[in-house]
């Protein structure tokens, strides 16, 4: 018999929700009886198909077109949220961009687009939910990193800054808001088979980093840490990173 989350009936957002790790998390949580709304950007047809393949199995999931980069967008959209489910339990902040691209090849057109969507988005996801979660005096935030935010990665130069930037900002906003009961964490992927990866080798980049269970990730497997993150069975870790990487960072 499987072990009870905990989070059936809890009202989830997840930004990102219609690929990779966000829809793994998606379907996930909605398996466990959450009601999820996902954020998506611009594929409607990724999105219905996420929302079809939940509802077929009993879930609860809404799909909403928000622009994360948009202060407005993101507290109407959170602001609905709330209205239809009357409190936020959960925010995964998932909504990502990377490019492959050395510090003196980015442009500073480029550089703004991943900042604004992987740093810029996550702090409008944490503050549009903060002042429910307060009021209920509850609440668990995952923010996604990547072990680009634990090391310097020069291919990817503005991701990984990025990311440096949402474990800080995953720390102080624990520190902020714990006294109010939320919990918020960060998670470091390593590589995973996402359609993020677009082209890339995998195998073979799992090889030259020299990942130590020699192999990639599903994203599913990074959707089981986050569901333990905001689990009752975690009732004590805030502030902190939890890597997933296969060793990679070891």
């Amino acid at each position: 018999m499987k072990p009870d989350a905990g989070i059936a009936g809890k009202i989830v957002i997840v930004t990102g929700g219609s690929r990779g790790i966000g829809r793994a998390i998606v379907e996930l949580f909605a398996g466990e009886g959450a009601d999820v709304t996902f954020f998506y950007r611009d594929n409607a047809a990724a999105a219905d198909e996420v929302v079809s393949a939940v509802t077929a199995t009993g879930g609860k999931a809404v799909a909403r077109k928000v622009d994360v980069r948009v202060s407005a967008a993101c507290a109407a959209a959170a602001e609905e949220v709330n209205e239809r489910g009357g409190r936020i339990d959960i925010l995964i902040n998932n909504a990502g961009i990377l490019r492959w691209e050395r510090m003196a090849d980015t442009s500073f057109e480029s550089w703004n687009e991943v900042v604004a969507v992987n740093q810029t988005g996550v702090f409008l996801g944490m503050k549009a939910v903060a002042p429910q979660m307060k009021e209920q005096r509850s609440g668990s935030i995952v923010n996604i990193s990547s072990v680009g935010g634990l090391s310097g990665a020069s291919a990817c130069f503005t991701y990984a800054a990025t990311k440096w930037a949402v474990r800080g900002m995953t720390k102080g906003a624990a520190i902020e808001l714990g006294p109010h009961g939320i919990k918020v964490n960060s998670i470091h992927p390593g590589i995973i088979d996402t359609p993020m990866m677009g082209g890339t080798d995998l195998d073979g980049l799992a090889d030259t980093i020299g990942v130590p269970l020699q192999r990639y990730a599903q994203p599913e497997e990074v959707a089981k840490l986050a569901l333990w993150l905001v689990s009752d069975d975690n009732s004590f870790s805030t502030g902190a990173e939890f890597v997933i990487d296969g060793g990679q960072t070891a």
